[in-house]
């Protein structure tokens, strides 16, 4: 394990703009508690609902006054939300160091996004993937300068292990529709890992790479008492929550993603907390499976004009 301490081994931030997404409650609103406590230039909450963006900001600013976060609109169910939001970011700032796509959601009953894909694999992966497409020509830009540290950190999870039921990544609508709620939150894990895998590849001036932040009690858990019979699955995480880390504890591996060593935080790479390498993003996580996700999602995005 890294001996990361992000008190101390995160740097003065002052020249450094940051996105990250559900970043008004969790692992979110930890990590920009975190980045407005090192002074950074600019970082936007993006979050779907403004109430929520603003009580945290609020909180924040309390221990932090002059921290400097913008409230991004997005609902990363709707292409059009996400595309709105690049355009407002793109509008009001010229440069991007740091991506995190934090926001997910976890074992909800099945729908499907505005766009029709089943909810999980479509707000989890689909939009981000969207945001990170339009965000790319900023990042990239950012990342011509020679003192340039560009990176893209995924939030991904353990559950990836999940979709060996399911010999890997699964696309297709259909296929996901029968499939238990916790195999389809597994699957838009790994499609987390992938897309972060592919992204490494095709771009390798970002420093792209997927998290599992460990077992940490947030909201995330809020839909498990609507599954399984007479809420088993609630009763069952309720029943082990104390067990569970907090989201101080739960953000420091994607805290160290962000700011660790160049030389130890690899491209492409998924890390368990805190900086380690885990076998099964290797098993899950091959360059196959990366370039089949990467496939789909860019003729996906194609066919919606973006």
């Amino acid at each position: 394990m890294v001996n990361f301490d992000p008190a101390k081994d995160i740097p003065d931030l002052s020249n450094k703009v940051i996105i990250v997404t559900g970043g008004n409650a969790g692992l979110g609103k930890e990590t920009v508690r975190i980045l407005a406590s090192h002074n950074a230039k600019a970082i936007y909450m993006a979050s779907r609902t403004q109430s929520k963006a603003e009580t945290a900001i609020t909180e924040i600013k309390k221990d932090y006054p002059n921290a400097n976060i913008h409230f991004l609109p997005i609902d990363l169910t709707d292409f059009t939300s996400i595309s709105a939001a690049a355009q407002i970011f793109t509008s009001q700032s010229d440069r991007l160091d740091i991506l995190v796509n934090n926001a997910g959601i976890m074992n909800g009953p099945y729908s499907e996004t505005k766009q029709g894909y089943e909810i999980q694999f479509g707000t989890n992966h689909m939009g981000h993937a969207l945001l990170t497409k339009l965000l790319l020509p900023t990042l990239l830009r950012t990342a011509e300068a020679s003192t340039s540290d560009v990176r893209v950190v995924n939030l991904s999870s353990s559950a990836i292990g999940l979709t060996g039921l399911m010999n890997g990544i699964t696309t297709s609508t259909p296929s996901l529709k029968g499939k238990w709620t916790f195999i389809r939150y597994g699957n838009s894990k790994l499609a987390n890992l992938l897309h972060a895998r592919g992204l490494a590849e095709r771009h390798p001036q970002l420093t792209a790479t997927s998290v599992h932040p460990g077992f940490v009690a947030t909201n995330l858990f809020s839909n498990t008492q609507k599954q399984g019979g007479n809420g088993l699955v609630d009763r069952l995480f309720r029943s082990v929550q104390g067990w569970f880390s907090t989201a101080d504890v739960g953000a420091r591996n994607q805290l160290w993603a962000m700011f660790g060593d160049r030389r130890e935080v690899r491209k492409g790479f998924y890390f368990v907390p805190v900086g380690k390498t885990d076998f099964t993003g290797n098993y899950f996580g091959s360059k196959k499976q990366a370039d089949r996700l990467w496939e789909f999602t860019e003729g996906e995005l194609e066919k919606k004009g973006y």
